[in-house]
């Protein structure tokens, strides 16, 4: 089951880099292997918000569209992301934003495996650099959405 997780610092606000990422549906203008994101529902619950949404991700000739929770947590600058349906075993993934004196740090987690044993072996192969690409798509989004870095 491979986990990834990584602490990067931008020089963006723990605002702006919490929005970029509860932006789902904006996904597939940036992330590699998003095809497509869909909102099924968004619900404030006053202190969070819970959307499910589904993404369509493609990699090389595999195409799988998957169903996942998203639990927006504002005031803690926190978003916690569960599978619900799709080709995975099991997914879940985490964000943390802290503001610092010169932006903020960004902490993030992922743990997945897929059903699929041929994606599985796929992916295995190259999964730390490809997390490490995810990641690196949010830092040049947030670039593109909040000017370069200085």
């Amino acid at each position: 089951m491979p986990t990834h997780s990584e602490t990067r610092e931008l020089p963006y606000s723990a605002q702006q880099m919490y929005d970029l990422v509860a932006d789902v549906a904006r996904y597939p203008e940036f992330l590699p292997w998003t095809a497509a994101a869909r909102i099924r529902t968004d619900e404030d619950r006053g202190d969070h918000r819970v959307m499910e949404a589904d993404l369509v991700i493609s990699f090389k000739v595999f195409r799988e569209r998957f169903t996942s929770r998203v639990v927006l947590w504002p005031e803690a600058m926190k978003i916690d992301t569960e599978y619900l349906d799709g080709p995975f075993k099991h997914m879940r993934s985490n964000w943390a934003f802290e503001d610092t004196q010169n932006g903020c740090k960004v902490h993030f987690f992922v743990d997945f495996e897929f059903r699929n044993m041929i994606l599985q072996k796929i992916i295995g192969v190259v999964f730390n650099e490809a997390m490490q690409r995810v990641v690196r798509a949010f830092e040049t989004r947030a670039a593109a959405l909040y000017g370069p870095k200085t």
